[in-house]
């Protein structure tokens, strides 16, 4: 962006707060998933055969992981892009001052709330790709990058030069939604002879999406964010928290699957590093 000259070194400085902000989730949440489960795909699969020609039974559980694994990154990439939607101005108001939360800060850290989102699920689609993709499939992506990564410097310069530093944070998201087609497209073709569907884990259970829908907590960041002093932030803070309360009750009471694979297999790879 400094090369390029689209933002001035002021707004330059607010977007890497917000991305050094943002970037924490992906690096401390997303990011242990990612590499664990990466190398359990790699163990369970054959690298560049196809799903008949492998063990079923091996098949079956990678499978089953990995629709889990969607669902999961997806209800946590929710969270974070709702919630963070309506308490991105009280977070930079907190961390900066009005310095931070009366300008561009605020409408940044929402779009980079919904890039997020993005993020989680192309780590996750992108782990088991590699893990799954033989030598020349890999070469052939790298191929596919290179394109997407001058398609985004040209996206980058004119949605920067539009809107701002918005418009750089919608090139990311542009950029890694291209790279989830191009492996969600990969998954559905690997799995098309089988009968398991794991890009079913995209789609949450319709009881968690109203919640999402109807806990998404604008209106108390209308009233209660952020002018009329610690008292009614505080209101506001505790209207979210009750308000993800109800999304996580509601999780885990539609969402067994995804919880019983938490308990049984997430939680115990984080206790092993922790060992």
């Amino acid at each position: 962006m400094t090369f390029l000259n689209v933002l001035s070194f002021g707004d330059q400085g607010v977007y890497d707060i917000v991305n050094n902000l943002g970037s924490m989730v992906a690096r401390f949440i997303f990011l242990p998933i990612e590499e664990s489960f990466y190398i359990f795909f790699a163990k369970v699969l054959e690298r560049g055969r196809d799903v008949k020609s492998q063990k079923q039974e091996d098949v079956g559980v990678a499978a089953d992981v990995l629709q889990c694994l969607l669902k999961l990154v997806l209800v946590i990439g929710l969270i974070i892009a709702v919630f963070g939607y309506a308490y991105s101005e009280l977070a930079l108001d907190i961390y900066g001052g009005s310095l931070l939360s009366s300008g561009a800060g605020p409408s940044l850290l929402r779009y980079y709330s919904c890039y997020v989102l993005l993020l989680a699920v192309n780590g996750v689609t992108e782990c088991f790709v590699f893990a799954a993709m033989s030598q020349e499939e890999v070469d052939k992506y790298n191929l596919v990058m290179l394109a997407l990564s001058a398609s985004f410097l040209f996206l980058s310069y004119m949605l920067t030069w539009w809107a701002g530093g918005v418009g750089f944070i919608l090139a990311n998201c542009l950029n890694m939604a291209l790279r989830i087609t191009h492996s969600v497209l990969y998954i559905r073709r690997y799995f098309l002879s089988s009968q398991w569907k794991p890009l079913r884990g995209l789609l949450p259970s319709l009881p968690v999406l109203m919640e999402f829908v109807l806990k998404g907590d604008l209106l108390s960041q209308i009233a209660f964010c952020c002018d009329g002093g610690w008292l009614l932030r505080f209101v506001h803070v505790g209207v979210g928290a009750a308000c993800l309360f109800f999304v996580l009750g509601t999780v885990v009471l539609t969402e067994t699957q995804l919880v019983v694979f938490v308990r049984t297999q997430l939680l115990p790879q984080y206790r092993k590093k922790r060992l």
